[in-house]
């Protein structure tokens, strides 16, 4: 059957980030329409999870654009008005059996679905941020209404999946510029 969470939890935070990228390649699948239900799902749990927080939770990444192709990885955004209680969220977190990836000033990013045999059937990727700190939305947004510039993402990601299948940094890097232009292209219509 595998390990409960907290071992699995446990076994994935002694793997290097080689030995974890090489258990957890880069994958692009068609658009799949159970991503908006998985995706109110956990918004619910974490809804009530942090309800003491009062927070504005958000599905963003490919996987809230129906049509282009996409990492089966929910991604999430949680936005908290300050003052933010950090240390009281990575515990809930945690005691909720999420892997704490990264830490720093106004953010926190948590992962659900990560097994010691790979990929669990679901996989969420939650990023907190401080209420505003919230670019993510605008980008899901532009990308939604613009098909043809959502088109164009998809086809750069397919374009850089045989480089980087197995190094997420240098995939998500590769991706910058073009993440950067449609940001400017979103200010400049304001």
């Amino acid at each position: 059957m595998g390990l409960p969470e907290s071992g699995a939890r446990k076994a994935l935070k002694d793997l290097t980030l080689e030995e974890l990228w090489a258990l957890f390649p880069i994958v692009l699948t068609p658009h799949r329409p159970e991503w908006k239900g998985w995706a109110e799902e956990e918004t619910a749990a974490l809804a009530e999870l942090l309800s003491d927080f009062s927070p504005v939770i958000t599905h963003i990444g490919s996987t809230a654009i129906p049509g282009i192709q996409a990492k089966p990885i929910i991604d999430i955004l949680v936005e908290i008005a300050p003052p933010v209680e950090w240390a009281r969220i990575k515990d809930l977190m945690e005691r909720a059996d999420y892997l704490c990836m990264s830490s720093s000033e106004g953010r926190m990013s948590f992962n659900k679905g990560y097994t010691p045999a790979g990929f669990a059937e679901r996989v969420f990727h939650v990023h907190f941020r401080v209420a505003g700190d919230n670019d993510e939305i605008c980008f899901r947004d532009y990308l939604n209404h613009h098909p043809a510039v959502a088109r164009e993402y998809e086809a750069l990601k397919l374009s850089l999946l045989p480089r980087y299948r197995n190094d997420r940094d240098g995939y998500t890097e590769a991706k910058s510029e073009f993440v950067r232009r449609i940001r400017e292209q979103i200010e400049s219509d304001k």
